[in-house]
């Protein structure tokens, strides 16, 4: 009763607002849920590094698999109106000239652009009260080797680098050329930001306990730059292998990545706050 009579009071704030119910944890890994309402016009979505290609075959598959629900969801955000920004690093060649492109580029440059806004962000301050919860120093692959070898020679076969093979967003996601901007640059995003006056970021793609936690426009640099941020939790993948420390199943590593954000980094929501209906679940052949 509680909670329903805090949603009441937080969506009775703006007929437009969207309520999510932000999900953080205590140092003791309680969970707890806060509601907010927050302005479309003030919210943008990330989408980050969901590439065409990957050098892990079973990212590749989560991918997929994951792919139409992503889609869905930033349809309904766009309709929302909140502003979509595609961010598949490394691939901004094949977008030179498009108006999502430029929109990025032409953002006017912000005064408050924030010192280290163009960098990786391994950590934040509050990380260091509490453990990193899995070890990804393998690089997280958890491909059958067999299969893994096939999928790189079918790579290089095609011309690409194994290793990094992606040219550009993956296809299964639309960018609405009339609205949407493109850009792999942390000062562009932020100039994005300032110049529409955008508070709130949500992050969606892969991989959370790389690009998503510590791109220039990641999760960490969103939240120490004071920008109000959550991810999307089910609309996310981790780099963990399950055969490196915890040794627990892939899909549980990353819930221990998403308890480690929800105590020290930035709040998670699902998907179906926006969408209703279930949160998106992996199927247990790619999920584990």
């Amino acid at each position: 009763m509680l909670i329903l009579g805090m949603l009441m009071m937080v969506q009775g704030q703006t007929d437009s607002a969207v309520t999510w119910r932000l999900q953080s944890r205590s140092a003791d890994g309680k969970p707890a849920e806060t509601p907010v309402a927050w302005d479309p016009k003030k919210t943008a979505v990330i989408v980050c590094d969901m590439w065409d290609l990957h050098h892990c075959l079973n990212a590749v598959r989560r991918e997929k698999e994951m792919a139409p629900r992503a889609e869905a969801f930033l349809k309904a955000a766009r309709d929302k109106g909140m502003l979509i920004i595609h961010a598949p690093s490394e691939c901004m060649k094949p977008y030179e000239g498009t108006p999502g492109r430029k929109r990025a580029q032409e953002a006017p440059k912000a005064g408050n652009l924030p010192k280290e806004i163009g960098q990786w962000c391994s950590k934040i301050p509050p990380e260091e009260q509490g453990k990193y919860p899995i070890d990804q120093s393998d690089g997280g692959e958890d491909d059958d080797p067999v299969e893994h070898a096939r999928w790189a020679a079918e790579l290089k076969a095609k011309g690409l680098n194994p290793r990094a093979p992606w040219t550009r967003q993956t296809d299964m996601l639309t960018i609405d050329q009339d609205k949407d901007a493109i850009t792999d640059s942390g000062v562009e995003v932020w100039n994005l930001l300032e110049s529409r006056g955008i508070e709130n970021v949500l992050l969606v793609g892969v991989h959370v306990n790389m690009c998503v936690a510590g791109r220039p426009f990641g999760l960490r640099q969103m939240s120490k730059n004071g920008k109000k941020v959550a991810l999307v939790r089910d609309l996310t993948d981790s780099m963990y292998n399950p055969g490196c420390w915890p040794h627990v199943p892939h899909h549980r590593g990353t819930e221990l990545f998403f308890e480690h954000l929800e105590k020290y980094v930035s709040p998670t929501v699902t998907s179906n706050q926006l969408l209703g209906g279930e949160a998106f679940r992996f199927k247990p052949v790619t999920g584990d």
